[in-house]
């Protein structure tokens, strides 16, 4: 077998395991049932933040110690991270332990940057888009499995929401387990490269340029910050790649503030107590994700210019900015669920169109550095988010929904903007070249 081949399957057999979280639809419907005796408001307000500014301290942390420690020693924090967390899940009772646990999963969260980096210093370039497809069809594949499971089981009665926990746990430590087996990495992209001998000729004329009057240390510091501020500086310097990273910052934070506490608001629109489709829901936002971030891919490929990329993300923010209200504006709990399944299908459309328009505009090692700093500003703009609307201000989970709907509307009309904006642009450019050319 191949070494590339390899390690793609130990790759998709760690994100497979780990992804197997059966409880994951079900948790807060768990946090409120019989085992624990707290309510609706403190998971909202003091239990689910928690998570939220973990992850967001967390990550910027994670990216750069990942690539300081080459990939392993994270995925295997990552996967203690996540035995923790449904350790303290399944075996405690207060809110003091959720609040510890969410800083856990935060942990959990950000140290998966090590998992979906790996590839990048481990395999051969030419076998990046391989690898890279490989990998996510694991994890749909877990997650898909793991959802429709969990509502097998909760269907027939064969588990309760407390005992699909085990099988969590279980899953995570197995994917512990297997990260052992992952092979070390030699090389990163930033702190241990391989350096080109055109490289090498390159540092060799700017020390001497400098005398040779720098220390080692020294040169290691320059060196490093070049190799992080040059690629940073061509990325944000590029307008297609600024326009296509404000709407990710934006619409991550969106994203994961509206998943983050969707089972909240369910469980507030389920005053009848019907039984509950949570798992089924997950399943098919997993399938309908993957076959619209799919369709997405040979679409941007060849039917997408700028102009018509900028309106589509004008149409998707507004859809899901509608989706967002006719899901809390509803006492139909299966209405809340068609509009959660038509946000998710539509945002993973967007978002791989925009991902692969900012990805063509990037040097191949600035990848992870750009999608990691967006990834950072979405946080930093989540936690603001969480601080003004759930534990700074005392609104209703549906006040709440009301002003994410309002978010991504707001959102539309600012890539309208953009839209006429470069319609102006390039009327003006066009008028210039007729007034310009002979006769």
């Amino acid at each position: 077998m191949q070494e590339w081949l390899r390690i793609s399957l130990l790759l998709c057999a760690f994100g497979f395991l780990k992804e197997i979280r059966p409880s994951e639809p079900f948790v807060t419907d768990f946090l409120l049932g019989p085992w624990r005796n707290i309510t609706e408001e403190q998971i909202n307000r003091e239990v689910y933040p928690v998570g939220t500014y973990s992850y967001a301290a967390q990550l910027i942390i994670a990216f750069l110690v990942t690539d300081f420690l080459k990939y392993k020693p994270l995925i295997i924090v990552l996967g203690l991270s996540g035995i923790v967390v449904w350790s303290l899940l399944l075996w405690t009772e207060t809110l003091e332990a959720l609040q510890i646990l969410e800083v856990f999963y935060g942990t959990y969260l950000a140290t998966e940057v090590a998992y979906f980096t790996y590839i990048y210093a481990k395999v051969e370039k030419k076998h990046f888009s391989k690898v890279t497809s490989h990998t996510r069809a694991a994890l749909l594949t877990g997650r898909f499995l793991a959802a429709s499971s969990g509502q097998l089981l909760i269907y027939m009665q064969w588990m309760n929401y407390r005992e699909l926990n085990y099988i969590t746990l279980g899953a995570q430590i197995l994917a512990t387990i297997w990260a052992f087996f992952l092979p070390s990495v030699r090389t990163s992209v930033y702190f241990h490269r391989k350096v080109s001998s055109m490289e090498q000729r390159n540092n060799n004329e700017f020390l001497s340029s400098e005398h040779q009057l720098v220390t080692q240390r020294e040169r290691e510091k320059r060196n490093l910050l070049l190799i992080f501020w040059v690629p940073f500086k061509r990325a944000y310097t590029n307008r297609k790649v600024l326009i296509g990273s404000f709407w990710l910052i934006f619409g991550l934070c969106g994203y994961l503030q509206f998943i983050s506490y969707i089972q909240i608001l369910w469980s507030a629109i389920n005053v009848k107590k019907v039984p509950i489709w949570n798992g089924a829901v997950e399943a098919g936002m997993t399938l309908l994700g993957a076959l619209s971030a799919l369709g997405a891919g040979y679409i941007h490929s060849s039917l997408l210019t700028d102009r018509r990329c900028t309106i589509l993300l004008v149409f998707v923010s507004l859809i899901n900015g509608l989706a967002i209200f006719l899901g809390a504006h509803t006492e139909n709990l299966f209405v809340s669920y068609a509009a959660y399944l038509v946000f998710g299908v539509f945002y993973s459309f967007a978002s791989t169109v925009v991902s692969a328009e900012i990805a063509k505009h990037l040097e191949d090692d600035s990848f992870g550095l750009v999608f990691g700093f967006n990834t950072f500003l979405s946080l930093v703009l989540q936690t603001i988010l969480t601080l003004t609307v759930v534990t700074g201000v005392e609104l209703t989970i549906f006040h709440q929904f009301y002003i994410y709907a309002s978010y991504f509307v707001g959102l539309g009309i600012a890539y309208l903007v953009v839209f006429l904006w470069m319609l102006r642009s390039t009327s003006s450019k066009f008028t210039l070249n007729s007034l310009e050319s002979p006769g």
